[in-house]
């Protein structure tokens, strides 16, 4: 089984399950950027509040969990750590009303190297993302993503969310960043 085998065990479970899904991390940026040497799959998932419980029980009782107690830390840091059969590990984040449902809305379908298709995070909700995280593999991810798609995006709904970010991460230029990275990548193209 390799990761794209482990996406689409994780993806035909939420599908089945009803939950909205959005993959995030690594394959996320291989969609929109370029190739990325990834080992986990990471998920954003979108669960009522009543029927959390419930997700996080099925969820660990279908595939292997990580750690002991996932359900209890899941609950606790809102990330859900598992392994797909194979022992892919997969980071299942909870997302919250807001921003998150925005991804899930905006979110396609799409499949890297001839996998099964998947949910996917949008190119620009990928980048949002990206920037807060923050780290320096983060910010290039950003970059060769707005490389790779900086004709197809909406820079203006990128600043939007950095915006109201902001107001919560207020010892960083969350647009600065972003207009920084813009910039070195549309030179990058000319």
């Amino acid at each position: 089984m390799s990761l794209l085998d482990a996406v689409a065990e994780l993806a035909e479970f939420l599908e089945a399950e009803g939950i909205p899904y959005a993959v995030i991390g690594g394959l996320a940026v291989q969609y929109w950027g370029e190739s990325r040497t990834t080992r986990d799959v990471d998920i954003v998932v979108l669960v009522p509040p009543d029927k959390t419980d419930r997700f996080l029980e099925r969820a660990a009782g279908r595939f292997h969990p990580r750690i002991a107690d996932a359900v209890s830390f899941a609950k606790q840091n809102r990330v859900l750590l598992l392994e797909a059969s194979d022992g892919t590990p997969a980071d299942i984040s909870l997302g919250i009303p807001g921003y998150e449902e925005e991804v899930l809305r905006r979110a396609v379908t799409g499949s890297v190297n001839g996998s099964r298709p998947f949910k996917i995070i949008s190119a620009e909700d990928l980048i949002v993302h990206k920037i807060l995280a923050g780290r320096p593999r983060d910010l290039e991810d950003a970059e060769r993503i707005l490389v790779r798609q900086c004709q197809h995006l909406d820079p203006d709904y990128v600043r939007k969310w950095l915006e109201a970010f902001a107001q919560i991460m207020e010892d960083r230029d969350l647009t600065g960043e972003f207009d920084c990275i813009l910039s070195k990548a549309e030179a990058e193209q000319a």
